[in-house]
């Protein structure tokens, strides 16, 4: 590299708005890239960076990414400056990861049998008289070995004092996978930097579908599987597709299916077939609507499986695993199932029902995020920093009205990441979707995932149904 461009390679890494109150991810100092983005960052700096982005915009149009929001497709938005992580900080988390997911799973085989938790006294009653996605028809039905969340996403961030933690535990139909692999695609092909990382591949599809065959019934060796999606008007449709066709799976909906004499039998390709297991992708996911009647869902699928015949990836029930309120105490869960410390922490997270607790949130809701306890997306979230006195007012109301609605969490000021805006590098908060596939012999973190962006400045909602986008995760060898 000429010295011309080095020296405008240099200042344009100078020019960087590096702040000491966030975590940066790339830059341990103004200018100063850390050890493992050495190599990427100052060729990054010294390209045509808006010229970039569109190459990494093209690639990923041309194989046709989208997410569904409302009533239109949307383009999924991926930056072109990658997430990366070295080995040792990886390690750490993925064992943390699995850990957290093994305990979670066994929390839903225990709430749907004997709650073994609640007896003993390590999480209050209440916790599992509110659950949204408990499934009382599940109580009894023994999945044989099969954990009950085959695919786990969970939500990671990191403070500003580095530490990594979980936000929120995704356990029923979590999504991103493909838009993981689709972001890595297209920056590695746009991007002309030589690093060594680990990479999403034909190891994970080894890994889902290991996860969907080993769920089969005792006795099925070689399973009759289908991914039932709600269809086009799903958000993740896209990847539904894609998946399936990765797979070569078909894909059903509910009105291709019907039930006879205990079998789940799909409509495929002009003629029935019948099915062994279901990799269950839809936004209706409750046996029981509001008023306890059976969904559509239960109709078709609840009878296979308390017959044995038919296993779900997820199960139904996974989703208590979700819910806000046991996340307070999902560190206590880990130690409960599994006896060992948590590897990983929890965001803190309060219980709103504990009167003490709650007269304390209340006093600093200023200071913190409070959430619906059920719900998801980021809707009907208040950050209490950037909220102003008449809106803390209601919500400190709605609160002392039902407590029990809530929950709150320490405010997060998210990690920054260099991200490409109007053709320069800009800090923009980041957090990150890994995955875990569970089957009956392992619990596997994938490596990587979907690095997640808030391309507003100063936002800390990256959730692309809310203009956040993604970013290419590198995991070093």
């Amino acid at each position: 590299m000429s010295a011309l461009r080095q020296k405008a390679a240099a200042s344009s890494l100078e020019a960087y708005d590096f702040d000491p109150a966030f975590f940066d991810e790339a830059f341990e100092g103004p200018g100063t890239p850390r050890p493992h983005y050495a190599d990427v960052l100052p060729p990054l700096a010294r390209s045509d960076l808006g010229a970039l982005a569109e190459d990494v915009r093209r690639s990923v149009d041309s194989r046709g990414v989208r997410f569904r929001a409302g009533d239109r497709d949307e383009p999924f938005v991926v930056d072109p400056v990658p997430r990366i992580f070295e080995a040792a900080e990886w390690a750490l988390l993925e064992a943390g990861l699995e850990q957290r997911v093994r305990a979670l799973n066994a929390f839903v085989a225990d709430v749907h049998a004997d709650a073994r938790i609640v007896s003993a006294g390590r999480v209050p009653e209440r916790l599992l008289e509110g659950a949204e996605h408990q499934e009382a028809d599940m109580a009894g039905i023994d999945l044989a070995g099969v954990p009950h969340a085959g695919v786990a996403g969970l939500d990671v961030v990191r403070g500003a004092d580095g530490r990594l933690m979980v936000l929120e535990d995704n356990m029923r139909t979590p999504s991103g996978m493909l838009y993981a692999e689709a972001a890595l695609e297209a920056v590695d092909e746009s991007l002309e930097v030589d690093v060594e990382s680990r990479r999403l591949g034909a190891f994970r599809w080894t890994m889902l579908a290991d996860v969907l065959s080993q769920a089969a019934p005792d006795g099925v060796s070689d399973p009759s599987i289908a991914l039932l999606s709600d269809g086009p008007g799903n958000s993740a449709w896209w990847e539904h597709e894609t998946i399936a066709r990765r797979l070569d799976i078909p894909i059903v909906t509910l009105a291709d299916l019907q039930v006879r004499n205990g079998r789940l039998q799909a409509w495929i390709d002009g003629r029935s077939r019948a099915l062994d297991v279901v990799y269950r992708r839809t936004d209706e996911d409750r046996l029981r609507d509001e008023r306890g009647r059976p969904t559509a869902m239960a109709e078709a699928l609840l009878e296979p499986i308390a017959c044995g015949h038919l296993a779900c990836v997820n199960a139904f029930g996974s989703g208590v695993a979700d819910d806000k309120l046991v996340h307070a105490y999902a560190e206590d869960i880990v130690r409960f199932y599994l006896d060992e410390e948590p590897l990983v922490p929890s965001v803190p997270t309060y219980d709103l029902a504990e009167s003490e607790t709650r007269v304390d949130c209340l006093a600093r809701l200023d200071e913190l995020v409070v959430k619906p306890r059920v719900g998801h997306g980021g809707h009907g979230v208040v950050i209490g920093p950037h909220s102003d006195p008449e809106e803390l007012d209601r919500l400190g109301g709605a609160i002392e009205d039902a407590p029990e609605r809530f929950v709150a969490q320490d405010t997060v000021q998210l990690s920054r990441h260099p991200t490409v805006c109007d053709g320069e590098l800009a800090p923009r908060h980041v957090d990150l979707r890994p995955f875990v596939l569970s089957d009956r012999e392992r619990v596997s973190a994938v490596p990587g995932g979907l690095t997640r962006v808030a391309f507003t400045p100063g936002s800390l909602v990256v959730n692309s149904s809310q203009a956040g986008g993604g970013k290419a995760t590198w995991v070093l060898e």
